[in-house]
């Protein structure tokens, strides 16, 4: 019998009949108006709650209603295309659900599927709320690049992770070419060693830790949504106080992502002095890009085995940094900040990390020694400081659209002294503005006193002294408000 793919055209298929057309879709929740899948309801229009379970796809798809006059059947007529290897291994293993859905003129449009808990006899993974565990990753994922055949709220199963070599089975079989093709074969050669009595126990435990790591990431595609440049402002506007060239700069590059969809070529370098706010400028393009954000040290990383991580052929062996990056995130999409890359060239160990972090950067796909599988990294957006940019080699600056962070002026640093950072330590403490005041020729005095140094790093720690100060005469003193000019700072701050 024939079955259509996503162009609705026949193509050859042995087995039983497939009644269903399949359809692409990125939405991450199911509604009515946007259902997993489409049943016929001709016939009959079907309850807002209904159990049963799917056929055995290799005679019929469809589903088969538990009905007051007895099993009715209705065919399936459209099916969200991540959701075939699921609804084959709901159907096989003769699971009994419960759908929830509505009648339409379309069909009765199914945006739940909840595991009965009663019944006996189902084939789910021994780790509870696994189905829909694997509902939710399937609506976070992406559509395969090819077809293969309210009173609602319950539980969440956010919380679970893939770890038993059952819940991988049934994982693997179930999220079908969601998975990337490369990650797909990987993980099934993983599993035939994890469950092989062949190889020994050590080899079975790398092979089922890795298979859980790279299982329990997100892997997604690199398109993304459109950024709306005007909160973008607003967000490093909240973030930053002046810099206003610095700010139109990341405007303009990541905007590109309007116009494509897809991150841009180059990641961003933020270099300048020490304590300028290079890294709260990298959090603020995180937040307007959406995405999770892990950090590099690479004034701390001296082996490139750090990064790429150790053989399995060691009883130590553990994934390297940026493995570990993607499972912390729980997703391929990802901001990765680089910090102080002008020390990458500073490795002791067996070559240099400079070079593992240009694999990274071209975007091409990164191979970590202990998963033994190229991860694609085509969603990740690196974000790297720098204090001395001249430290840096050319290939990594040819990597990166550099923006320079300059130093604050004697007046900015005034305002950012009285504006945000003393308020932010006032409230750190839980005091109130009016309780310790600062006076503007006070303000000028901390200011002028750390006039050699850059950045802000030194203003923050002398308004710490201050507050703390006025907190503890506020105290044991028996007062209501401390105040402090230019001459009781310089006595203060020695």
């Amino acid at each position: 019998m024939p079955v259509f793919d996503f162009k609705n055209e026949p193509v050859d298929k042995k087995g039983g009949e497939c009644t269903y057309t399949s359809f692409h879709s990125y939405e991450n929740e199911a509604t009515p108006e946007k259902p997993i899948m489409v049943l016929d309801n001709s016939r009959r229009k079907w309850k807002h709650h209904s159990t049963g379970i799917f056929t055995n796809p290799v005679k019929r798809t469809s589903f088969e209603f538990d009905e007051e006059d007895g099993t009715v059947s209705a065919d399936i007529l459209r099916i969200d295309s991540r959701f075939i290897s699921l609804l084959k291994w709901l159907g096989e293993n003769h699971i009994r659900i419960r759908l929830s859905g509505q009648n339409t003129e379309e069909g009765y449009a199914v945006y739940k599927i909840r595991e009965q808990a009663f019944g006996g006899g189902t084939k789910l993974s021994s780790e509870d709320g696994f189905l829909q565990f694997m509902i939710e990753r399937l609506l976070s994922g992406n559509p395969p690049a090819t077809d293969e055949i309210d009173e609602d709220a319950e539980e969440s199963a956010d919380d679970m992770k893939i770890t038993s070599i059952q819940t991988i089975t049934d994982f693997i079989a179930c999220a079908g070419r969601t998975l990337p093709d490369n990650i797909q074969l990987w993980a099934r050669r993983n599993l035939a060693v994890a469950k092989s009595h062949e190889v020994s126990p050590e080899e079975r435990r790398h092979a089922q830790r890795a298979l859980s790591i790279m299982l329990n990431v997100k892997w997604k595609n690199n398109y993304f949504e459109s950024i709306d440049p005007v909160k973008s402002r607003q967000i490093l506007d909240e973030e930053l106080y002046g810099m206003e060239s610095v700010k139109q700069r990341i405007i303009e590059t990541i905007i590109q992502i309007n116009r494509t969809h897809t991150l841009p070529a180059y990641g961003l370098l933020l270099a300048g002095p020490a304590g300028t706010g290079k890294s709260q400028v990298a959090y603020a393009v995180a937040r307007i890009l959406r995405l999770p954000w892990t950090t590099l040290d690479m004034s701390s990383i001296n082996d490139p085995e750090q990064l790429t991580g150790s053989s399995r052929v060691y009883a130590n062996a553990k994934p390297g940094i940026i493995m570990e990056a993607f499972a912390a995130a729980g997703e391929s999409n990802l901001v990765f900040i680089i910090n102080e890359l002008d020390k990458a060239n500073a490795g002791k160990g067996n070559g240099n990390p400079a070079d593992v972090l240009l694999t990274l950067l071209d975007n091409l796909g990164f191979t970590d020694n202990y998963m033994e599988c190229m991860v694609p990294t085509v969603g990740v957006y690196p974000i790297a400081t720098a204090n001395d940019k001249s430290r840096i080699s050319a290939p990594l600056m040819s990597r990166f659209a550099v923006i320079d962070i300059p130093d604050y002026s004697a007046d900015e640093k005034k305002t950012i002294f009285s504006r945000f950072v003393f308020p932010k330590i006032l409230k750190r403490m839980g005091m109130e503005q009016n309780e310790c005041i600062v006076t503007p020729d006070g303000v000028s005095a901390v200011v002028n006193r750390y006039s050699n140094t850059t950045g802000i790093r030194d203003l923050e720690q002398a308004a710490e002294h201050i507050a703390a100060n006025a907190l503890y005469r506020i105290e044991t003193g028996n007062v209501k408000k401390v105040s402090y000019n230019a001459y009781t700072v310089n006595s203060l701050l020695g």
